[in-house]
């Protein structure tokens, strides 16, 4: 399947699962990027390939009459769309921990995010409840949450199969502070997007979970194979259920340049004019780093002016371009 024919299939999903109505076909192909808007006939032939595809890989889509419509509506019910909670054995999870990379480069992340934001702006009216973009500013059910882009993950995963301790740099939530971690290493396990390891942190004498991307530098293991222990019975997804920041309800202040960035502007909280040519708009968000990296791709734009945490992961980002 090409990569053309790969996204418009994913945003034709995403338009369909975060509409709050059913929507026409005709709405359907001037909101879902990929479709043939001059002629009728070959749009019918691609819409109708399309709907046959997905459904034929298990994706529900309703067709939806309205006696008060010319039209029939098509939508995805989120009951229908959505898996059960999925438990994973150990050796099965560290099997997806290897794929998670080649997922990774797949970068469908980012094209959920830019469809989603393409709907919104475009004017079709999503369900808030589906979250926020880029799968970090939020969560929900287009959050993609197999992403191995921290650096720490690949020396992560060969400490837990190795059953090796490792020590690393670690940075402190909503802190410049650096300090040394010296861990036994019980899994590697992801929770909304964000990956974290778990286990036994010798410097406090207690279990504990670290962000992977808060992990500054290198990790370096050492032991022989073999001498990390895990406990019996050890619930690596509670030891992350509650992590050291809070999940919701933080706010970036973002100054956004006149006339620009209209999805940015949809999605925030509140939009305030400003001076120089610049408006104050209110963002939520959960996760610095993702946030960062959808601040950095709008460029000249935008400029993050808090908090300090969201405001330094953007430098940091922009730093890293450069570079």
């Amino acid at each position: 399947m090409s990569r053309r024919k790969t996204e418009r299939l994913l945003n034709l999903v995403i338009c369909l699962l975060a509409t709050r109505r059913p929507l026409p076909a005709e709405q359907i192909r001037h909101a879902v990027p990929g479709y043939d808007r001059d002629s009728d006939e070959a749009f019918q032939r691609m819409f109708e390939r399309d709907k046959n595809e997905l459904r034929e890989i298990g994706i529900p889509i309703d067709v939806v009459r309205d006696p008060w419509e010319d039209e029939p509506g098509y939508r995805i019910e989120r009951q229908s769309y959505e898996l059960p909670e999925i438990t994973l054995e150990p050796d099965e999870a560290a099997v997806l921990g290897m794929a998670a990379q080649v997922w990774q480069r797949a970068s469908l992340a980012e094209a959920a995010s830019g469809a989603l934001l393409k709907l919104r702006a475009g004017g079709v009216h999503t369900d808030d409840a589906l979250g926020g973009v880029g799968g970090g500013l939020g969560g929900g059910a287009l959050e993609l949450r197999v992403d191995t882009r921290d650096p720490a993950f690949p020396a992560l995963w060969q400490a837990v199969r190795d059953r090796k301790a490792v020590r690393f740099d670690y940075r402190g939530a909503g802190s410049e502070n650096v300090h040394t971690r010296t861990v036994e290493p019980w899994g590697v396990v992801s929770r909304r997007g964000r990956w974290y390891v778990a286990g036994y942190d010798r410097d406090r004498e207690a279990p504990r979970a670290f962000r992977l991307s808060r992990i500054t530098g290198p990790v370096t293991t050492f032991g022989r194979p073999g001498s990390v222990q895990v406990p019996e019975g050890v619930d690596l997804r509670a030891m992350v259920a509650f992590p050291d920041e809070p999940a919701s309800g933080r706010v970036a202040v973002v100054r956004v340049r006149q006339g620009t960035c209209e999805g940015l502007r949809q999605l925030a909280r509140a939009v305030r004019p400003g001076a120089d040519g610049w408006d104050e708009a209110e963002l939520p968000f959960t996760d610095p780093e993702r946030l960062a990296g959808w601040m950095a791709s709008l460029g000249s734009d935008v400029e993050v002016a808090g908090p300090p945490d969201a405001r330094e992961a953007v430098i940091r980002r922009l730093k890293g371009a450069l570079a």
